[in-house]
């Protein structure tokens, strides 16, 4: 009998989904990375005139439209201050499959790829997927990933290592200086990192830098997507940049495993890239307002929690039991240690709900907390 491979039994069904499975149907959810804004208008009705123009019925090139590819690269220029080259932009099934991509054409097997600890499911999962070792960190007492941790632990077996800013489970993001010693490791040490900021427009205290910004030796690619900028996530858009020969060896992958990205989203993507950008900034000023309710929150329960300055995650510190005890009142959050080791005696709290639904979260948390003491 055909068994399975080593390397699909190293990845094991998300520890975010076990949780969904052990609570009720009536639970308020706050273990969900899905804002709760509707797509704006402007990119859905690019993707309705595409499809009824009769534009979406065929394959789009590999690397997905032109179009979409220079307003990918205008974005850059305009947010980043980057001269990318649409060439050198490859559209994506939404930033997972970037990722995928990303390590697949750069990891051989047993090379290392480090990545924080905690830090997204997939950089674990994906590793192991694409045969190589993780190699998770441990974070500063703020959740950033400290760049001399990542230099530390570089090895000769290093292919390549993740930062993530803003940050998927922490909130944190790291800083200007980071960035820059992170483009110095992946040049002075001729590794690549991965950037993964598929958060970068929901920054509240700081401002996001990229890597790529400090960048000279082209061993740095950056991965992004419109699902949490634009709340696009059902519609698996989103891209990875690079230098061109890391690009080229991506896009093997990428065109046989997926030929190209989902024609009727790149439509609505290229829409949503050049049309109004109103609303990023709405939902990142009522997701900055849900941050302040949910701290203060935490501090009248007495838990302590690193300040998230981006995204919409908050990883208090918990007492032993407390995510049961929650979940069993009703609402959905995620014990700290399914984003890995140093998450344990951590939960990670998503506050893309509504405002009158996470005031009656925190007072069900409230409620949690004081039945542990």
């Amino acid at each position: 009998m055909t068994g399975f491979s080593s390397r699909v039994e190293a990845v094991s069904i998300s520890g975010i989904r076990e949780v969904f499975e052990a609570a009720g149907e009536d639970a308020i959810n706050l273990g969900l990375g899905q804002p709760d804004f509707p797509t704006p208008d402007h990119a859905r009705e690019a993707a309705v005139e595409a499809i009824r123009a009769g534009d979406v019925d065929a394959y789009t090139s590999n690397k997905g439209t032109r179009e979409l590819r220079e307003a990918i690269a205008a974005k850059h220029k305009r947010d980043n201050d980057l001269d990318v080259d649409p060439e050198d932009v490859i559209a994506t099934s939404g930033g997972s499959e970037a990722l995928h991509i990303a390590l697949e054409a750069h990891v051989d097997e047993g090379q290392e790829v480090i990545f924080p600890d905690p830090g997204f499911v997939s950089y674990d999962a994906l590793t192991n997927l694409a045969g190589g070792a993780p190699k998770p960190v441990g974070l500063r007492e703020d959740l950033t990933m400290a760049p001399e941790t990542v230099e530390d632990v570089i090895t000769d077996d290093t292919a390549a290592f993740v930062v993530n800013s803003p940050a998927n489970p922490t909130g944190a993001v790291q800083s200007p200086e980071d960035m820059r010693e992170f483009a110095r490791i992946a040049a002075e040490h001729d590794v690549l990192c991965i950037s993964d900021e598929v958060y970068e427009h929901q920054v509240f205290d700081g401002e996001h830098r990229s890597p790529a910004e400090f960048d000279e030796s082209g061993n740095v690619v950056v991965v992004n997507a419109c699902s949490k900028a634009y709340s696009m996530t059902g519609w698996r858009l989103g891209w990875v940049t690079g230098a061109t020969d890391r690009i080229e060896r991506m896009l093997r992958v990428h065109q046989y495993a997926q030929a190209c990205a989902s024609a009727p989203a790149q439509y609505a993507a290229e829409a949503a890239l050049t049309g109004p950008q109103d609303p990023v900034d709405e939902m990142r000023d009522a997701f900055e307002e849900r941050r302040d309710i949910l701290l203060s929150g935490f501090e009248e329960m007495g838990l302590e929690c690193p300040t998230p300055k981006g995204a919409f995650y908050a990883m208090p510190k918990v007492p032993e039991g407390w995510v049961d005890e929650v979940i069993e009142r009703g609402v959905v959050v995620v014990p700290g240690d399914a984003f890995g080791e140093n998450g344990a005696g951590y939960a990670r709290i998503s506050y893309a709900t509504d405002t009158e639904t996470l005031r009656e979260a925190i007072d069900i948390m409230a409620e949690a907390t004081a039945a542990l003491e």
